[in-house]
């Protein structure tokens, strides 16, 4: 068997497949609104809280930014697991946090 040859992609190739600077975007719909969605690989060094979930997404791992279509501000930001994300729907709010608890 001989060996699977590595092709060079055209740069009009790696465009479509990777936009917006490398990282995979996208538009999916959450509670009637558009909310643009980001694949991210986790390597600013930071702790995020999913709210999903309430747990911490630690340094390293990947995961997803999410924020409304209409919003361009860096608060409206929220950064979810992939798994809770994908099961946004069907998982209810329970989130039960006192007045002075921060929220991420």
């Amino acid at each position: 068997m001989s060996p699977r040859r590595n092709r060079i992609q055209k740069s009009e190739d790696r465009e479509s497949a990777a936009p917006m600077g490398g990282s995979l975007r996208r538009v999916e719909s959450y509670r009637g609104e558009d909310w643009v969605v980001q694949t991210v690989a986790g390597t600013a060094g930071r702790y995020y809280r999913c709210p999903g979930c309430d747990q911490e997404i630690p340094p390293g791992v990947g995961h997803v930014v999410a924020w409304p279509d209409h919003s361009s501000g860096v608060d409206d930001r929220r950064h979810w697991h992939r798994a809770c994300w994908g099961a946004r729907e069907r998982r209810g709010s329970n989130l039960l946090r006192g007045r002075g608890a921060p929220k991420y």
